[in-house]
């Protein structure tokens, strides 16, 4: 692994830099899950149960929260290349999976080649100049008092938390001796900061905790845990200057002082880059990275399309749930959405100049974010669509409910090759239907499914195929309907929607699944997301300030469990 610099025309290596990179490893060979503790919560209100809270976590910062951290510390023009390795989805979420993964040498080289793009921008003469907090006394030696004043301000920010006096002296001894030997104050500096951006103390959240002064015997996370969890749940970056502060004063461990910070955080522009992040992985929209479709079938459907029908959820999402704070169930009902150029294609719309706020008439067969592009193209094939692909995804991504994979010998011979009788996608699912085998999965997806084929594989308007006419009734456990607006509205009124969100929005913040012990809880939170009338900010809110969002178990507790 070459994990040298060029700098100046000097070949370096620093000493500081390859420990770090050590530590990281020695930090990733081991699975980055922590044992799930059973702990119980205090209650600070009637209303909320006791439960099991939620354990101390350990994972690995995701490239987007690593690319938002860098851009908050050092400025939104500092984005190096970091195509970090996916995480592993667990029970439904790509970020829970960041808990349960090592480290490989691949990766280790990803970082280190990062934190090099970084060091290097962040003291160029354009950045140094407003993010250095001092100038040294010669650019051509070492300076110990304006190099700390820069490591320990930057430190505090991606550490998320103050450097200790040794961790700080560790790191401007390196900045010196590096700049003396580079002849190079900025240079030195620049290695310096590389090897802190490599630490294990900045690429993983390793939470700890300490012993509740209010509660005896009981375990809360530490103010900078806390600081860290609320942040990455929020805005899915680092901790900013005023959550930090409120963390060293003490302010978090207060009732009135999380709340204030909490409000605070929702009130935030920072808030809708932390929602994108979670609704992107809740509707499991990386599988965007992967999607290919049949130009020879769907000339249509170019790159900038399937860019663009992903952006458009979720800025429908957002202007929905964070700008006009809205019933989150009418997202499956509303006709209003945003449409870019390329969209206007496919929607076989005039096409806008650029992206443009639009709602689609009364009696137009779009309605919902079931009707987005997004949706009907990720759950379809190559070249065809798909009523179990998008049935499944209806009931796992939405309503929570895992369907089973098929059956190793299942025969999918009528639809991959159908019988010139099978015209439609209704004629070939009944096959599956049909046979006991594959009736069981395909009755909890096909019925959904289906209410959507009158939008082939890249989400395009269609009545019939194959030259027949498509029926497109449907039913959702017992409720029947004639079309997919009958869909959407099944979904809206359907109780797992709105509890389904609460589950992935509980297990996002807390960085891992849920467990049955939970169940309480949710189950309050529902209730308090139902009674603020399905507004997402109370649900976040809710979380954020329950008890099991920020008290842990003991360790004691904690070693029972495991064994």
């Amino acid at each position: 692994m070459h994990l040298s610099g060029r700098r100046d025309g000097t070949l370096f290596l620093s000493s500081i830099v390859r420990n770090a990179l050590v530590g990281l490893a020695a930090a990733g060979v081991v699975s980055c899950s922590s044992p799930s503790p059973q702990a119980t919560a205090v209650t600070a209100k009637v209303s909320e149960p006791v439960t099991a809270g939620s354990p101390k976590r350990l994972r690995i910062l995701t490239e987007a929260q690593y690319l938002n951290t860098i851009a908050y510390v050092f400025g939104p023009d500092i984005r190096p290349v970091a195509t970090f390795p996916p995480a592993q989805r667990t029970d439904g979420l790509i970020a829970l999976g960041t808990s349960r993964g090592g480290v490989t040498t691949q990766q280790l080289e990803l970082y280190q080649k990062a934190a090099l793009t970084v060091s290097q921008m962040a003291l160029d003469p354009q950045h140094r100049a407003f993010l250095m907090p001092c100038k040294p006394a010669s650019d051509a030696a070492a300076d110990r008092a304006c190099a700390a004043a820069f490591l320990k301000e930057k430190g505090r920010l991606l550490n998320r938390r103050p450097l200790t006096e040794s961790e700080l002296n560790a790191f401007v001894d390196e900045a010196a001796k590096s700049a003396d030997g580079l002849k190079d104050f900025y240079a030195g500096l620049s290695i310096a900061l590389e090897a802190m951006l490599v630490s294990p103390n900045v690429l993983f959240v390793t939470e700890t905790s300490e012993a509740d002064p209010g509660a005896p015997g009981r375990q809360r996370l530490d103010s900078y845990s806390l600081a860290t969890r609320l942040s990455l749940f929020l805005w899915n970056a680092v901790p900013d200057d005023g959550l930090l502060k409120a963390a060293e004063s003490g302010e978090l461990h207060t009732e009135k002082g999380l709340a204030r910070q909490v409000d605070r955080m929702l009130a935030s522009v920072r808030l809708e880059t932390g929602m994108r992040a979670f609704f992107d992985d809740m509707f499991g929209f990386d599988d965007f990275n992967a999607l290919s479709k049949d130009a020879t079938v769907y000339p249509k459907f170019t790159g900038q399309a399937m860019a663009d029908a992903r952006e458009e959820t979720i800025r429908t999402v957002i202007d929905h749930l964070v700008t006009q704070k809205k019933d989150y169930r009418d997202l499956y009902t509303t006709r209003a959405t945003f449409i870019s150029p390329a969209l206007a294609v496919i929607y076989g719309l005039t096409t806008p100049p650029s992206w443009t706020r639009y709602e689609f008439p009364a009696g137009s067969p779009r309605a919902g974010i079931l009707t987005h592009i997004s949706f009907l193209a990720v759950h379809s094939h190559p070249g065809r669509s798909s009523a179990t692909l998008r049935g499944k995804a209806l009931r796992e991504l939405l309503l929570c409910q895992p369907v089973p994979r098929p059956p190793a010998n299942v025969d999918f011979s009528a639809v991959e090759n159908p019988k010139p009788g099978m015209r439609t996608a209704r004629d070939r699912v009944t096959f599956h239907l049909e046979n006991p085998v594959c009736a069981g999965c395909h009755k909890i997806t096909d019925p959904m499914g289906l209410a959507l084929e009158n939008f082939d594989g890249s989400g395009r308007y269609r009545e019939t195929e194959r030259g027949s006419p498509i029926d497109a009734s449907g039913s959702l456990d017992g409720r029947a309907f004639t079309n997919v607006a009958g869909l959407g509205q099944a979904l809206h009124d359907h109780p797992a929607l709105t509890s389904c969100l609460v589950k992935r929005a509980y297990s996002y913040g807390t960085g891992g699944p849920t467990e049955p012990s939970d169940r309480p809880l949710l189950s309050y939170l529902d209730t308090r997301f139902a009674d603020d009338s399905y507004r997402l900010a109370g649900l976040l809110r809710a979380i954020a300030l329950s008890h099991s969002f920020s008290q842990v178990s003991a360790p004691a507790a904690d070693a029972a469990r495991a064994n």
